[in-house]
C-alpha cells in the first residue's frame, strides 16, 4: 500500500502542469489549478494509519485506511473545487483532467491515444466550446453529441444515428 501511495503522489505530481495547463487554456484566462494527493496515512505511515483505524474498522467491518480508500483532492486558485468552485469551473476542470492525463499519456507512451470525449459540449459555454475545439491534442479525438456541432468544429469525418442506424457523412 505505500509503495502505491508513492507512485500515486508522483504520478499526480507529473500530471499537475498538464491539467493546469489544459485548465487556463480552456478558461483562456490563467488561473492556479492544483492536484492533491496526500491521505493522513501516508504523513504518518500505512502501520500506524491502519493501527489507528483498527476498532472503528471492526466495528464497520471493513477497512477506512488505505490506497482503496483515498482521494484526489483538487483546487481552483487555492480553493478545494468541491465546495468553491462554480459548476461552469468544475466541468472546465473535469474536462481539464481528461486533457491532462491524455497529455501525460502521451508523453510517457510516446503515442497518442484516442480521446474520446461524450457530450462535452453540451455542458460549455460557447467560449470553452470553441478554446476546446481550436486546442485538441495531437492525435484522434472522438465527440459524440446530442445537439449540432458548433461552427468552430472542423471534423474529418460525421457519423450520425437516426433511428438505429448509422449515417455516414450525416449534415452538421
Amino acid at each position: 500500500g505505500t509503495q502505491l501511495g508513492e507512485a500515486r503522489a508522483k504520478l499526480v505530481a507529473r500530471l499537475t502542469p498538464f491539467v493546469s495547463e489544459a485548465y487556463e487554456s480552456l478558461a483562456r484566462e490563467p488561473t492556479p489549478v492544483d492536484v492533491v494527493y496526500e491521505p493522513e496515512w501516508r504523513r504518518m505511515g500505512l502501520a500506524a494509519g491502519l493501527a489507528a483505524a483498527r476498532t472503528d474498522d471492526i466495528r464497520r467491518g471493513m477497512s477506512t485506511v488505505g490506497p482503496h480508500r483515498d482521494d484526489v483532492v483538487l483546487h481552483i486558485k487555492g480553493m478545494p473545487a468541491k465546495s468553491h468552485a462554480s459548476q461552469g469551473e468544475c466541468r472546465t476542470l473535469a474536462l481539464a483532467l481528461r486533457l491532462g492525463i491524455h497529455r501525460l499519456v502521451t508523453e510517457v507512451v510516446g503515442t497518442a491515444p484516442l480521446l474520446v470525449l461524450d457530450d462535452v459540449l453540451s455542458e460549455l459555454d460557447p467560449q470553452r466550446s470553441a478554446a476546446l475545439l481550436g486546442h485538441f491534442p495531437d492525435g484522434q479525438v472522438l465527440i459524440t453529441t446530442a445537439g449540432v456541432l458548433p461552427t468552430a468544429a472542423h471534423p474529418d469525418r460525421i457519423v450520425q444515428i437516426h433511428g438505429g442506424a448509422v449515417v455516414e457523412g450525416g449534415a452538421r
